[in-house]
């Protein structure tokens, strides 16, 4: 599977944005699509995922309430749209699929950069 991540972008604090990737090749009811994101100088950090099904979601406590995932299976695109943006959300985002397990991603997009001022 093939990852192409787009819609970040310069954002005042408070604003929005939503950021879609794009996947190619087949999914599977079971796959899971994940978006990560790493600020400058720090480590990569789980944001959220789905299940391909739409069975199953899951956030991160800090944007829980703020960003929402979704995803369209005819388009084979995940979203995020993301809601009362901080300067802290300020990072690369990159969205990764895995094939069974939410925490075991194989592939990666290209990333995304959200920069959110104050």
């Amino acid at each position: 599977v093939q990852l192409q991540a787009s819609g970040g972008g310069l954002v005042q604090a408070g604003g929005s944005l939503r950021l879609s990737c794009a996947a190619s090749g087949r999914l599977f009811s079971s796959n899971w699509m994940g978006w990560f994101r790493q600020a400058p100088g720090k480590e990569r950090e789980f944001v959220a995922t789905i299940m391909w099904s739409g069975h199953s979601i899951s956030y991160a406590n800090s944007v829980r309430g703020r960003f929402t995932i979704s995803r369209d299976n005819a388009k084979k695109m995940v979203y995020l749209q993301m809601n009362g943006l901080k300067p802290e959300d300020t990072a690369v985002y990159y969205c990764a699929w895995a094939m069974a397990r939410a925490t075991e991603y194989g592939s990666w997009g290209q990333g995304t950069l959200v920069t959110v001022s104050s």
